[in-house]
């Protein structure tokens, strides 16, 4: 349109200038541009064109959106399997921390038994040395004893100081000895002593990882059982149609006041086990049956 308004002005231009040849040159040329234009806008005027043009353009604009929508999923499913795997790292590094903390931990209680051991096999030893001292001793004042009676025997007699010295130097033994024998115990004691609080240590570790496997196996089964009643909680939103159910059954947990009113109501209907005309309190969640129909498992899922 353009294109003819600009032919259009030329040939009134060739016109006012009584320019004949450029005013037949013009008017071809307006003619070619009138009769293109005709063509273009012919499929317009025909009827069912705009219906058939307004299908295609929403047809581009569906397969525009749907291209957008799984790109869109696309990155979305990317970004879900990202963060998954960045959650199974992170539990692999926790479980791989934990190990490791774990062969560190008993790779030093260990290394503190091993060194306990040798202080005491050390002891033991020291031990050891006193008592053959004390039974060297012993076997020289018997020695003596006998070599003083053999030379009585011939008529030698040894003088009264030496005598003396040698019970001196006997008894001066004897008090070392003592006292390391002594000293020696109350090592071997405290030793004793030491790896038994390492051994008690090590029953309360295992004490505690015991309780806290029960409790993790009774919280898991818990959240389970909340599950199959009140649904998962990380699948339903705090908005979702089952919130207000799991408030009402669980505002005992967050309230004292509900937690006397529902003891209250239930204190009402305790009966004992034999009677006819009522049933004692299961001690958990009565979880509900399986559906005996095809209906029924559709209404439950």
């Amino acid at each position: 349109v353009a294109r003819l308004a600009q032919l259009c002005r030329a040939l009134r231009l060739r016109e006012a200038e009584g320019d004949e040849a450029g005013w037949a040159q013009a008017r071809e040329e307006a003619e070619a541009a009138r009769r293109e234009l005709q063509e273009v806008v012919r499929p317009l005027r025909e009827p069912g064109y705009r219906e058939a043009l307004r299908r295609k353009v929403e047809r581009a604009r569906k397969r525009r959106l749907r291209l957008q929508r799984r790109k869109q999923e696309a990155k979305a499913a990317k970004e879900e399997e990202a963060a998954r795997a960045a959650e199974r790292e992170a539990k692999i590094d926790q479980w791989r921390a934990k190990c490791i903390q774990e062969v560190e931990e008993k790779n030093r209680e260990q290394e503190l038994k091993a060194a306990a051991d040798s202080v005491l096999s050390e002891v033991r030893k020291k031990q050891a040395d006193t008592k053959r001292m004390v039974d060297i001793l012993h076997a020289l004042e018997k020695l003596r004893k006998l070599r003083k009676e053999a030379a009585a025997r011939k008529g030698v007699c040894p003088p009264p100081s030496a005598d003396e010295a040698f019970e001196t130097q006997v008894e001066s033994l004897k008090t070392l000895l003592k006292n390391r024998t002594e000293l020696y115990e109350a090592e071997e004691r405290a030793l004793r002593v030491m790896l038994e609080g390492e051994q008690e240590e090590e029953r309360k570790r295992e004490m505690e990882k015991k309780q806290k496997k029960e409790r993790e196996k009774l919280l898991q089964q818990k959240l389970e059982i909340d599950s199959k009643l009140f649904g998962d909680p990380d699948e339903f939103p705090l908005a979702h149609l089952l919130q207000p159910f799991r408030d009402y059954y669980l505002q005992a947990e967050h309230s004292v006041a509900a937690l006397i009113q529902i003891r209250h109501e239930w204190d009402q209907y305790l009966v004992p086990a034999d009677h006819p005309e009522g049933s004692s309190i299961p001690p958990g969640w009565v979880l509900p049956s399986l559906p005996t129909s095809d209906t029924w498992a559709t209404a439950v899922r």
